[in-house]
């Protein structure tokens, strides 16, 4: 669905590039993560693909045509919601729904059914100035989805949420996916990432050192240690095994016949600790 090759840009006004030469593939019914730090360029890589900056070099290739031949009837295929909703605060939230319905020329989504499902029905005849930012973001993202876009471009989708409403909108996009839809999703919450995309891309000034699915990103550059914790007489005991070992540790296997265990876990590495790993940077 999305084929970026060799792709550089930089702004009028900068000598310095701020993309230089990535690649990557983004394939029908993926969620695709697009993670790294303020200003490493994900939120300019994203408006390159919509279409909102021009001048870029190299290829960019949506649903088998260049970007720069695609007509407005680009728009009827993406669905955008950007970190900073871009809305009509004058107008009600079932307001501000019903005018982007008109913009698009197919028939879209019922728009009760979408507010009932992110909790903004009782909400739907307020103004949108009153709305928290929460409540705005939320307005935001089903807004993105009225019109049955094929891509979906979020932009850290759970900013400003708390547990539950993140945990709808994260339910909606797995949702998404089911339903065959391609979503390309930056974002600096890597448990976000962990929980949501098959494969992540790390971006860090321009660059990109690695694509790949989060698991192996963990099995790859985790530890590969098992740490056992254990009773002995009471008195709660830890230890760690190499998993590579681990068949032939006769310790182990005592301990898990003969003491009462607590909890045995993993120690994989998360995302961050990989991406700081591998980037020397954190995501801040």
């Amino acid at each position: 669905m999305i084929q970026v090759k060799n792709l550089q840009f930089k702004y009028q006004k900068s000598k310095k590039e701020v993309i230089h030469k990535i690649d990557f593939t983004i394939n029908k019914g993926e969620i695709f993560g697009f993670l790294g730090p303020s200003g490493a360029g994900k939120t300019t890589t994203q408006r390159i693909l919509i279409g909102l900056l021009k001048g870029y070099r190299g290829s960019v290739e949506i649903m088998g045509k260049e970007r720069k031949n695609w007509n407005n009837d680009f728009f009827e295929n993406i669905g955008v919601a950007f970190d900073f909703p871009n809305l009509y605060i004058k107008l009600t939230a079932k307001e501000n729904l019903e005018l982007m319905s008109s913009y698009y020329s197919k028939e879209t989504k019922n728009i009760d059914a979408l507010l009932d499902r992110v909790g903004l029905f009782e909400d739907r005849n307020k103004k949108v100035e009153s709305f928290s930012k929460g409540m705005k973001m939320r307005l935001n993202f089903i807004r993105s989805l009225l019109h049955n876009p094929q891509i979906l471009f979020f932009d850290e989708p759970t900013s400003g949420l708390d547990p539950g409403n993140a945990r709808i909108i994260k339910d909606m996009i797995l949702e998404l996916k089911k339903e065959g839809k391609t979503i390309f999703m930056t974002t600096h919450n890597m448990t976000v990432a962990e929980q949501l995309c098959e494969r992540v891309a790390f971006i860090v000034d321009g660059n990109i050192p690695v694509i790949d699915s989060p698991k192996e990103l963990m099995v790859k550059y985790g530890t590969q240690n098992i740490k056992i914790d254990y009773y002995n007489d009471k008195k709660e005991c830890s230890e760690l095994f190499s998993l590579r070992t681990i068949r032939e540790n006769e310790h182990f296997f005592n301990i898990l016949r003969e003491k009462e265990i607590k909890r045995i876990h993993s120690q994989e590495a998360t995302l961050e600790d990989i991406f700081i790993k591998l980037t020397g940077r954190e995501l801040v």
